[in-house]
């Protein structure tokens, strides 16, 4: 890809990031405080490189804090000490099957570290985890233990709940990481296209949290992502969900594929997963359409799960644009 190229591309999705069906939510610029709309801040900034691959941490613990602010309406500080307390554990969901290129970026995940930390959150009460310790390590991060650091491992060190979780169509084993040892989870999950499922964003991420993803992936996820959200230990201890957006990738994933990736230089935040699911479905379809490729409908996996997940079955959230209120900032 050419440099005027890749800076075309990135300007197109700074200008484009809240399309038609997005602005729809925003109704005329007064975001209710009743409820009414779901929130999805999208937080960007320029400078956050020095290469194509490589960031300055400063610069995105502090696009950290612009979008942390912006969605809660109050300083970084405060947010974190309302939403977490000293007896919390802390479990952060990353994602990070693809390696480096396409996994939650660590520069992003120390920042949230350091957030907890100040609220008082005590670092050996704060766990990073995935499936898997290779692949945490394969996308950049170390394992370590103690109590003068962080947490750091994989559901292979521990373990899955002795006792099948059911919903709907899906039944599973959870990592005893979040159904035994964590309080609270913040997720952490990649903006990315996926070949079965459409998408991969906020509730895709706790495919990672149960032993059998793989029996999940039938009818372009339809059901069983909705279903597996609904677990109580994901539902309920689910209080915040960072995607990682800096580098997304809009085909051929979920492996890491760098011809298919742009950079956004982004962080979304939400509290509505489905909200954001949608959010990062719209813009996804943009750069598409952008690169000339068919939609996802088009290609035979429009993710309809993220519909199926805003029903009164489930109730996870909204998927209706009007009811979406997404904050540029």
């Amino acid at each position: 890809m050419s440099h005027n190229h890749a800076i075309n591309r990135r300007r197109f999705c700074q200008s484009s990031i809240i399309g038609a069906s997005l602005l729809a939510g925003l109704h005329n610029g007064i975001y209710c405080q009743n409820g009414s709309f779901s929130r999805v801040v999208i937080a960007t900034r320029s400078d956050l490189r020095f290469s194509r691959f490589d960031f300055f941490s400063d610069r995105i613990s502090k696009l950290l804090d612009t979008a942390i602010e912006n969605y809660f309406e109050k300083k970084s500080p405060a947010v974190w000490a309302d939403l977490f307390s000293q007896r919390d554990v802390v479990g952060l969901k990353v994602n990070c099957l693809a390696g480096k290129g396409l996994s939650t970026h660590p520069f992003l995940v120390e920042a949230v570290i350091q957030r907890l930390l100040q609220a008082g959150v005590e670092a050996h009460k704060i766990i990073v985890w995935d499936r898997l310790d290779r692949d945490l390590e394969r996308a950049g991060y170390s394992l370590y233990y103690g109590r003068s650091k962080s947490q750091c491992y994989g559901t292979n060190r521990v373990g899955y709940s002795g006792q099948i979780v059911e919903f709907g169509s899906a039944g599973s084993l959870v990592s005893r990481i979040i159904s035994d040892l964590c309080t609270a989870v913040i997720n952490l999950p990649v903006l990315k296209d996926h070949g079965i499922v459409g998408v991969s964003v906020g509730m895709k991420n706790f495919f990672g949290a149960i032993n059998n993803p793989n029996k999940y992936h039938d009818n372009i996820g339809d059901p069983y992502v909705a279903d597996v959200n609904m677990f109580p230990d994901i539902r309920n201890k689910t209080r915040l969900t960072i995607c990682d957006a800096l580098t997304p990738q809009y085909e051929g994933g979920p492996p890491f594929m760098p011809q298919w990736t742009w950079q956004m230089d982004s962080l979304m935040v939400a509290q509505d997963m489905v909200a954001l699911d949608y959010t990062g479905w719209q813009i996804i379809e943009q750069q598409r359409e952008f690169n000339n490729l068919p939609s996802l409908e088009a290609s035979g996996r429009k993710p309809s799960y993220i519909h199926t997940a805003a029903d009164e079955k489930h109730l996870l959230g909204t998927d209706d644009p009007a009811k979406i209120f997404v904050k540029k900032v």
